[in-house]
């Protein structure tokens, strides 16, 4: 039987497919990936519980650093390819009157932040990984705390800007990060959302070989609109969209097409390669990825990309 929608509350939906684990190999588990046949919401039903959820996370999912030249070689890749979200947040945040630090939820390893922080930003990140916490201080001298956002120990309004990198997807009650980043928002203060766009030509295309379904990482599969939709019922009036992400609308489409050549998920799964077969699968999957550039590019013109990035306003 079908579960009732969390957005319309139907209890129809039809089946789009059954998916596993392509990435991590967690799990030899088919899910259900359904869409509700009233709003057309997408997600997993049955969704796991919070104890079995929590087996589908790899140790290592926030952060999986290498020694090698060609990790030294992807972190610099990671940090030219943040910058776009960079500049979409900086922006944000100096359009805006209300005045405090960054809040970034979902920090995992502190880059973003740490990028923020050397623009002249004050910031605070937070995660539910301890090991995410330190390296963010060790590597980006970011502060971080370890606590979910509802239980956050900050004061109420205490943030000028408030980022949710890839979070609502994850979250089997979106709401309730949504009614706690409008608490903890100053007046007029920005909420920033990137998620996968369900509405993309990538998920037309690809179907459930898309990556941005993360079966069973991802609860649900949104939509623009359906992002928007949420964000207005909190109290927050959207005011910019961007549907082009240099470091996960290409690298994502690579990940779908060859999800064994993805870097980090091979460091996550502790796969034995020599030297020479790991050389060999990261110029591939970087080749792989830069022919994805043309497609991803002509898509989020179209206002169709694989991520839809949503500044919204605390009113």
């Amino acid at each position: 039987m079908t579960s009732e929608c969390p957005m319309c509350g139907s209890q129809r939906a039809s089946l789009l497919f059954r998916q596993t684990d392509r990435l991590y190999g967690t799990t030899d588990k088919q899910f259900r990936v359904v869409q509700c046949s009233q709003c057309h919401l997408i997600r997993l039903d049955p969704r796991p519980s919070p104890e079995e959820l929590c087996g589908y996370y790899p140790p290592d999912y926030w952060f999986a650093p290498g020694r090698s030249l060609a990790a030294r070689l992807e972190q610099w890749y990671r940090r030219a390819v943040l910058r776009g979200h960079v500049r979409f947040v900086a922006r944000a945040l100096r359009e805006s009157p209300a005045r405090g630090p960054l809040l970034d939820v979902g920090c995992g390893g502190g880059l973003f932040l740490g990028m923020m922080r050397r623009r002249g930003f004050p910031v605070v990140g937070l995660d539910t990984s301890h090991a995410a916490a330190i390296a963010a201080w060790r590597h980006h001298r970011v502060t971080a705390l370890v606590a979910d956002l509802e239980h956050a120990p900050f004061r109420p309004g205490s943030f000028a800007g408030i980022t949710m990198s890839h979070v609502l997807e994850h979250l089997s009650d979106p709401c309730v990060y949504l009614a706690a980043a409008y608490r903890l928002l100053a007046p007029n203060g920005r909420l920033i959302v990137f998620v996968p766009n369900a509405a993309s030509l990538q998920f037309a295309i690809l179907g459930r070989r898309w990556n941005g379904l993360d079966v069973p990482r991802h609860l649900f599969d949104y939509r623009d609109r359906d992002v928007e939709q949420i964000l207005e019922m909190m109290g927050f009036a959207v005011l910019r969209r961007r549907y082009f992400s240099l470091r996960d609308n290409p690298a994502g489409m690579a990940t779908s097409l060859a999800p064994g050549l993805d870097p980090m998920a091979r460091r996550v799964r502790k796969l034995r390669e020599g030297p020479v077969s790991r050389l060999a699968k990261d110029l591939a999957y970087f080749a792989l990825t830069a022919a994805a550039l043309p497609f991803t590019w002509v898509e989020a013109a179209l206002g169709a990309g694989s991520t839809v990035i949503l500044e919204a306003r605390r009113i």
